[in-house]
């Protein structure tokens, strides 16, 4: 397994960007599917964006298509999630996760951060 830590979090306006980034250690990183998650209050936590172990493969949630972009640097063993256009609907604790491959299934990732607070004031 990896251990995963988020950061980048913020508040911010709708209309704006923010970039979240997750620090991986552990000697397997570039083996992992990386994935994004999100979890707002009182619902459950939902896919969001995965990227392949080389970063040539990826799969977005329909909802965040166009707006966000995921990257990964296995040579830093670090996963981006760069968001545009946010919308107060982005509000939620965002998650980085690691999988053995490429999924949008949350029981697929069996590595989890501890979450960053992203708010998208209207």
């Amino acid at each position: 397994q990896v251990q995963l830590v988020e950061s980048g979090g913020g508040l911010v306006q709708a209309g704006d960007s923010l970039r979240l980034s997750c620090a991986a250690s552990g000697r397997s990183f570039s083996g992992y599917s990386m994935g994004w998650f999100r979890q707002a209050p009182g619902k459950e936590r939902k896919f969001v964006v995965a990227i392949g172990w080389s970063g040539l493969s990826t799969i977005y949630a329909d909802s965040v298509k166009g707006r966000f972009t995921i990257s990964r640097d296995n040579a830093k063993n670090m996963v981006y999630l760069q968001m545009i256009s946010l919308i107060p609907e982005d509000t939620a604790v965002y998650y980085c996760a690691a999988a053995l491959g490429l999924s949008r299934l949350v029981g697929a990732f069996n590595s989890w951060g501890q979450g960053t607070q992203v708010t998208v004031s209207s």
